[in-house]
């Protein structure tokens, strides 16, 4: 029996117990092991601890296949454990993997192919090319309809890549209890669709979730903290049908003392299953500094409370937060009130050229080699939105990918809508403006004062080099801004 073969039946068997496919990180271990090697390469490979595979990711792995098969299965004997549910007839057929697959919207047999060559995302350049010559037939069920990149990638979507071990980590950390991650990144880089797949994972677990965002809120909310905090209470309270009590609990206290009483009183104690609250776009709380400061407090002060030991901290274990935010913290925050310091920090960065890969292998009909790939991450790196939008137009014929990065940099590209919107937010500052002229007619990376480094890096225009200097996140902006900002 080959792997391919033993990945259906795992796979199979993984779907039928827990109604879930396997993970990148799992096949990884499971490949690995089949080959033999040890959790300590598995990990160097892959770039993951050997302690988080060894004693979390693989124990959690074997157990659920052992439950899976109705015997114990480890890291030593699982081929002989595979071996005997394809003798014993136990292991799942062809027909019946191709009717779990279709009942849960699986992946067909050669899309497993595509994951399982691509498993972690670290792909060598022979795999490469098998990846990009599998069969039109093959290719052809990867997807079917072409997806306009625009906002959160869909939770089904073949197009969201994933960036080890970003997802796991915080598919990890979203479990434990009081737990608080911080999500930052320019804009379009991915934070809401990783948000969106954290609160997810945590509705696999029972959980309860709800997802605010602070750009849907209208300007009359932030106009006082009183005032913040209803809303942020009737928001909640509305999605999980807990609002009956809340004008009782706005009588009386002040308004971080209401906020917290309504959270334990009538959402903690009310609810039988953890809570994860996502909140999207925070730093548009950062103008208005005397709300956010008392808000951004409150939420340390909730973070402590689970960690009290006292009557109330099994209540706030419960609670688990996310904060999703695009620019720095540049508000003066007590080192001890504030949640940004704590928890779980993720920062996404820009896609690898193997991601870009696994990228550009799942839009139908696109065969393009190495070189092609990396003209097109000289023009515009590895950023997710900029990547995905040159894909989009190439695969639906608009344009060649010679064509488009003519045309990039200028009104008539396919960026110009992007591009101006950057060049809108600098007109209306004219200082960083004259800042990033700087950094765009400059052919080494240059050191401008840290205040305008810090906002130009949080609106995703410069990246950080050695010695606090800046360069252009990509010569997309270098090119188009040149001549725009003279």
């Amino acid at each position: 029996m080959d792997f391919e073969t033993a990945f259906k039946i795992l796979d199979a068997a993984v779907v039928t117990q827990t109604k879930r496919h396997l993970k990148d990180i799992e096949v990884a271990i499971l490949r690995s092991s089949w080959q033999g090697k040890k959790y300590d390469e598995i990990a160097q490979t892959h770039g993951y601890t050997t302690e988080y595979l060894q004693h979390d990711v693989g124990p959690k792995l074997w157990q659920m296949l052992s439950e899976a098969f109705g015997e114990k299965v480890s890291k030593k004997n699982f081929q002989a454990a595979l071996e005997r549910q394809r003798l014993s007839r136990t292991g799942a057929s062809a027909k019946q993997l191709e009717a779990i697959f279709q009942s849960h919207k699986l992946m067909s047999s050669s899309q497993l192919k595509m994951e399982n060559m691509t498993s972690n995302h670290l792909v060598s350049r022979g795999n490469r090319e098998a990846l990009l010559s599998v069969d039109a037939n093959e290719r052809s069920q990867l997807n079917t309809e072409a997806e306009f990149p625009v906002g959160q990638v869909p939770l089904g979507s073949h197009f969201y890549v994933e960036r080890p071990p970003i997802e796991e980590r915080c598919y990890q950390e979203i479990l434990q209890p009081g737990a608080l991650i911080r999500i930052k990144a320019p804009g379009q880089m991915g934070k809401t669709s990783l948000m969106a797949r954290m609160l997810n994972e945590a509705r696999k677990h029972g959980y309860q979730t709800v997802s605010l965002s602070f750009h849907l809120a209208d300007k009359a909310v932030f106009t006082s903290l009183d005032t913040f905090l209803r809303w942020f209470c009737e928001s909640v309270g509305r999605k999980l049908k807990q609002l009956h009590h809340l004008d009782d609990y706005w009588s009386m206290y002040g308004s971080k003392d209401k906020t917290t009483a309504y959270f334990e009183e009538c959402l903690l104690e009310e609810i039988d299953s953890p809570l994860v609250i996502s909140l999207d776009g925070v730093d548009r709380l950062f103008p208005y500094r005397d709300i956010a400061e008392d808000f951004f407090s409150l939420l340390r002060a909730w973070y402590e409370y689970a960690k009290y030991g006292d009557g109330s901290s099994e209540l706030w274990k419960k609670l688990r937060l996310v904060l999703v935010h695009s620019k720095e913290v540049y508000i003066p925050l007590n080192i001890n009130q504030s949640p940004f310091n704590v928890g779980l920090s993720v920062e996404l960065q820009e896609f690898s050229l193997e991601q870009v890969q696994i990228l550009v292998a799942r839009h139908q009909g696109l065969h393009w080699t190495d070189e092609q790939v990396e003209k097109l991450m000289d023009m515009v790196g590895g950023h997710p939105y900029l990547v995905r939008l040159a894909l989009y137009h190439v695969q639906q014929q608009d344009s060649t990918l010679e064509q488009l990065l003519q045309t990039a940099p200028t009104e008539a590209g396919i960026y110009s809508d992007h591009l101006r919107g950057h060049l809108c937010n600098l007109e209306r500052h004219p200082n960083l403006a004259a800042a990033f002229s700087q950094v765009v007619n400059s052919l080494a990376p240059i050191e401008i004062d840290s205040e305008s480094a810090f906002k130009l890096n949080s609106m995703g225009l410069v990246v950080y080099c050695n010695e606090n200097k800046v360069m252009p996140r990509c010569d997309l902006y270098r090119q188009y801004f040149q001549n725009r900002l003279s």
